[in-house]
C-alpha cells in the first residue's frame, strides 16, 4: 500500500477553493497570514497556520482541501 502524503504548506489556491472567493481574494488574505505570523519573505504559510487564523481545525481544512 502507498503511504498517504500529506500537505504541509499552504497556498493561495488553497484559500481560494475554501472560500469560494477570487483569486486576488486568496492572494490578498495569504500576504495577510503571512503578515499576522511575521513570516519572512522565504517563509511559506503552515496548513496548520491556515487553520488557526481562519478559526478552522486542522482536520476539517484537510478534508475540504481533499
Amino acid at each position: 500500500m502507498k503511504p498517504v502524503i500529506q500537505r504541509i504548506f499552504a497556498y493561495p489556491k488553497d484559500i481560494q477553493m475554501l472560500s469560494g472567493k477570487g483569486e486576488r481574494y486568496a492572494r490578498s488574505c495569504y500576504r495577510k497570514i503571512k503578515k499576522h505570523y511575521n513570516l519572512q519573505p522565504h517563509q511559506l504559510v503552515t496548513m496548520a497556520e491556515l487553520a488557526q487564523y481562519f478559526g478552522l481545525s486542522l482536520e476539517k481544512v484537510r478534508e475540504l482541501l481533499k
